[in-house]
């Protein structure tokens, strides 16, 4: 199995703060930025940064499965661990002139012999487009 890396970086007017205050708050506006793909989207623990647990059904293509992330507060963004997989998302705000830079980072385990494979070309590609996506519903959010 190797490990599988998506990502999407974007630039927004708004300054970090007001982006990491955005991005922390599973309760009220996180739902705001997520796709189609995202369903079942629910707070089971906390709901505002360190110590959430934020759960969802997530469905791309013909694949589809649960998450259960537990939130953890990092420097300049959150990381996102799924408590049922080895999938990590991590989102990092830094300044920029105008701004802010918005990155968010998957990883996982991917399958091992020829789905591996597949994996590791196509997903990487797929969620870096709905990440773009979400980046974009970000931006349109955040007053700038």
């Amino acid at each position: 199995m190797a490990r599988v890396v998506a990502h999407a970086t974007a630039q927004l007017t708004a300054a970090p703060d007001a982006v990491l205050a955005f991005l922390r708050d599973y309760r009220e506006s996180r739902e705001r930025i997520l796709t189609d793909n995202f369903t079942a989207c629910r707070v089971e623990q906390g709901g505002r940064g360190e110590g959430t647990v934020y759960a969802y059904h997530f469905a791309a293509g013909r694949r589809e499965r649960d998450y259960r992330l537990h939130v953890h507060e990092k420097t300049g963004g959150l990381e996102e661990v799924d408590q049922l997989s080895s999938f990590v998302s991590t989102w990092t705000v830094a300044a920029a002139p105008g701004g802010s830079t918005v990155t968010i980072e998957s990883s996982w385990e991917g399958a091992g012999g020829i789905g591996g494979v597949f994996e590791k070309r196509f997903a990487p590609a797929a969620l870096g487009r709905i990440y773009g996506q979400m980046l974009a519903k970000l931006a349109a959010a955040l007053p700038g």
